[in-house]
């Protein structure tokens, strides 16, 4: 019996060496699935990817990735969902709310679907109240300073009474965000023209329209709008109204300013979270995450081309940030 209990120790000692090198020299499939090309969530997944480096997942060694654009089309960003999980995904990190849901919804559980730059995870039923996962998933949210946003653009435009946005009525995320602005704007004086589009072409169409009657116009973070930001920025130069980004990159492409996030940051957050998961944690009992601080990234150039003076409070924490 003791000769038995001895074999059978031996064994266990052999084997867990050989198991734990069987696991570290795994190497996991990761989909990117990213609802568009903008810079905000190109530089979500190049923090994604520094995230995962940093907590041990290096690109060529334990994991490899497959990065799909949908171009900002749900019927691409489905039969993306649909490729990554049908293709042995070990995990689906899905970057904005419309690819979120289509992921989270194709996975159905299968694998976990970890999200980023989904300003309102609750809306979006990706999350109950407490922060946690519908399902196998977690991931972190992008909800825009929108107060602080507003204060901006009081000190900047301090007569200007109207501010125009445009935002697209099939994402829950822009849909939230403009509610946000109509119950908040009153507090600084200001009143909200919201114009509802249902696709990118709409766009050319509906921005004179807008600008014409707005002293000022605000970006939100819709997938759709951001890829014709050139448009808006045209008509607005023009007519000599001043746009206002939600983020750095907008701002680089000639928005006068933003109290925006660090997407970079928000995707390190998720590459970490991403990670945790692949470690073995539960998605569902990892709350979502938020990223607390924000900074303002101020066009220089674009405001004195509009002849915008900003205070001395404004010049001294502004990030300075040209057109590219």
């Amino acid at each position: 019996m003791k000769r038995l209990i001895a074999i059978v120790a031996l064994v266990l000692m052999v084997s867990l060496p050989f198991a734990t090198m069987a696991e570290q020299d795994k190497v996991f499939k990761v989909g990117i699935a990213q609802f568009a090309e903008h810079g905000s969530l190109d530089n979500t997944r190049e923090g994604f990817i520094l995230g995962m480096k940093e907590s041990g997942f290096e690109e060529g060694v334990n994991v490899t990735y497959n990065y799909l654009n949908a171009s900002a089309k749900m019927d691409i960003a489905a039969s993306i969902a649909s490729v990554m999980v049908d293709g042995g995904s070990d995990l689906i990190v899905a970057i904005a709310t419309p690819m979120a849901k289509v992921a989270f919804e194709t996975a159905d559980d299968k694998i976990p679907v970890i999200y980023s730059v989904v300003s309102f995870p609750v809306s979006a039923l990706l999350s109950d109240a407490d922060g946690l996962g519908m399902g196998n998933t977690t991931g972190t949210s992008d909800r825009l300073p929108v107060a602080k946003q507003l204060t901006v653009m009081r000190e900047m435009l301090p007569d200007a009474k109207t501010i125009g946005i445009l935002y697209t009525l099939g994402e829950v995320n822009s849909v939230e965000q403009v509610k946000e602005y109509e119950e908040l704007a009153p507090e600084h004086g200001f009143e909200i023209l919201a114009q509802g589009i249902t696709a990118g072409q709409d766009i050319p169409l509906a921005v004179p329209g807008l600008i014409s009657k707005s002293d000022c116009v605000t970006m939100v973070l819709d997938n759709t709008v951001v890829q014709y930001l050139d448009v808006v920025l045209e008509s607005a130069d023009e007519a000599k109204i001043p746009v206002f980004g939600s983020e750095i990159e907008q701002v680089k492409r000639g928005c006068v300013a933003a109290q925006g996030l660090d997407y970079i940051e928000l995707g390190r957050m998720t590459g970490v979270l991403a990670a945790r998961v692949l470690k073995g944690e539960d998605a569902a009992s990892i709350p979502f995450q938020m990223v607390e601080d924000s900074q303002l990234y101020v066009n220089f150039e674009a405001c004195e081309r509009l002849g915008i003076t900003l205070t001395e409070d404004l010049t001294a924490r502004a990030i300075r940030t040209e057109a590219e």
